[in-house]
């Protein structure tokens, strides 16, 4: 039974549980409030499931891609959850769970995730295929581009089927989560695919005043 968190795009709530799916899922598309919605969608999204704390054995983050601000408060929230209850913490690719979702629906072979990166750019990754207990194959991690390179004729997938999300499902999230626990598949590293600096910087010190 686990607790899955993404806000890479929207903010999005689940609990899974390998044998019966999910169990309840909750979310918005608002890309501006994470910080304000992520707690009552976490208790809802329990008190839906009719599921407690106590039952959950491990919480999920969506590491990403996604934007600084936003894809932080998910991370964070999932983490201080873990904490506080004294569960795993599991670190997920957010675009995995995107990819699965697809090929759970019947797409096969290539497939190119794309989601909003801000800036007037998008954030990509490219898969094969699903594997044969439905995890998705990743053949390029996740990059960040302008629009045209991926429409390029030369561009290293073009041709490939792509699918732009507007929204991270946490209900995929969790179960590409299950996956690997059930059949000891690596779990993603756990650091967050910011994959650019952040718009704010820390000081490096005092500046000299003339």
């Amino acid at each position: 039974m686990l607790l899955a968190i993404d806000t890479s795009a929207g903010t999005s709530v689940a609990v899974v549980d390998l044998e019966r799916g999910i169990l309840a899922e909750l979310g918005t598309e608002d890309t501006m409030r994470h910080a304000e919605v992520v707690g009552r969608l976490v208790a809802d999204c329990l008190a839906a499931a009719r599921v407690g704390v106590g039952d959950l054995s491990a919480v999920v983050g969506g590491m990403g891609p996604g934007p600084f601000t936003g894809l932080r408060v998910g991370i964070a929230a999932a983490r201080v959850f873990a904490l506080g209850a004294g569960k795993q913490f599991v670190p997920i690719v957010s675009h995995d769970a995107i990819a699965f979702g697809r090929y759970r629906a019947g797409h096969v072979g290539d497939l190119v995730v794309v989601t909003d990166a801000r800036r007037r750019e998008v954030n990509w990754s490219a898969y094969s295929g699903a594997d044969d207990v439905g995890l998705p194959i990743r053949i390029e991690p996740p990059g960040v581009a302008k629009p045209a390179v991926l429409q390029a004729p030369d561009w290293a997938h073009a041709g490939s089927p792509r699918f732009d999300a507007a929204t991270v499902s946490a209900g995929d999230l969790g179960l590409v989560a299950e996956l690997c626990w059930a059949h000891q598949r690596a779990f993603a590293v756990d650091e967050a695919l910011y994959l650019r600096s952040p718009d704010v910087t820390m000081s490096t010190g005092p500046k000299r005043v003339s």
